[in-house]
């Protein structure tokens, strides 16, 4: 797909985590792109909301590209993501790049779903497998027990995760979107190093001067408190689950999936620490 800033391309979860980096990195290479958010308030943003399929082909009129961050307050991301797909297909949509999770295979739950119909219905194709963000800690996963208890909740146990910071993430999505030649697979994408969620409380401790510790929990009491924070039953046990996953080794793992997409090494655990020391003060 040529990548002249006659490109039209449309970032879902324009507003979140990912999202956001991906429009900056747009702009920075003279593309304008939609910004797909349930709350439009700005020029450049329209109204999508997977859940509403009705204003779908209006905001998929004209985008060549999109960038598909699914929708967190759901596992069910079958039913509610792929009919909007098909829109966007039927729309003139070409290429598709996805956000799913290291731990999620293309036919598995959740994005694994999207990643199965991806590979098998679109011309042009990348899914983004990151493994867990370490922007978790400094935003409402882990920043308010930081700041508030001193403290790191997980099921983790010593598991090691390689995590990855978001800008990593999001300048991996824009080459996806604006290379001229479609990888048509997909990439798992971690940080430079493994980590445990206590080697994560230990440098916290260095830089901020105060001990955060590591509280392991099982898995349903993980999913307690992620339910008690607003998500929904199936969606807070999926999620609690994966910590099954880190601990039993599955995600200790550095890949160079960054370097091939992005042509640049990913950041340090220890770099983004430095910059966001500020976010876990009071």
């Amino acid at each position: 797909m040529p990548s002249d800033t006659s490109t039209k391309i449309l970032v879902t979860g324009g507003t979140g985590t990912t999202g956001r980096l991906v429009a900056e990195g747009l702009r920075e290479r003279g593309i304008v792109p939609k910004i797909g958010t349930r709350n439009p308030s700005r020029e450049s943003e329209v109204l999508f909301d997977w859940q509403k399929p009705e204003s779908a082909r209006r905001t998929f009129d004209g985008v060549d590209a999109v960038y598909i961050v699914a929708p967190t307050n759901t596992s069910d991301h079958g039913a509610i993501v792929l009919p909007l797909l098909d829109i966007a297909r039927s729309s003139g949509v070409r290429r598709f790049v996805l956000l799913s999770a290291s731990s999620l295979e293309a036919g598995g739950p959740m994005m694994g779903q999207v990643h199965a119909y991806l590979a098998g219905n679109v011309p042009e194709w990348t899914v983004l497998r990151p493994t867990w963000f370490l922007q978790n800690f400094s935003g409402e996963q882990h920043q308010n027990t930081v700041r508030q208890e001193n403290a790191i909740y997980s099921a983790t146990g010593a598991g090691r995760v390689g995590f990855i910071d978001a800008a990593d993430i999001a300048r991996a999505a824009v080459s996806a979107l604006l290379e001229d030649q479609s990888w048509n697979r997909d990439f798992i994408l971690t940080g430079p190093e493994t980590l445990s969620y206590a080697d994560v409380a230990s440098k916290l401790s260095g830089i901020l001067g105060r001990t955060i510790r590591h509280v392991n929990l099982d898995v349903d009491q993980l999913a307690e408190r992620y339910q008690a924070g607003g998500l929904d039953k199936d969606y807070a046990q999926t999620l609690a689950s994966m910590d099954k996953w880190i601990e039993e080794g599955n995600e200790d793992r550095v890949t160079d999936g960054v370097l091939a997409l992005t042509g640049r090494e990913p950041s340090s655990a220890d770099a983004f620490i430095g910059r966001n020391s500020h976010r876990w003060r009071s």
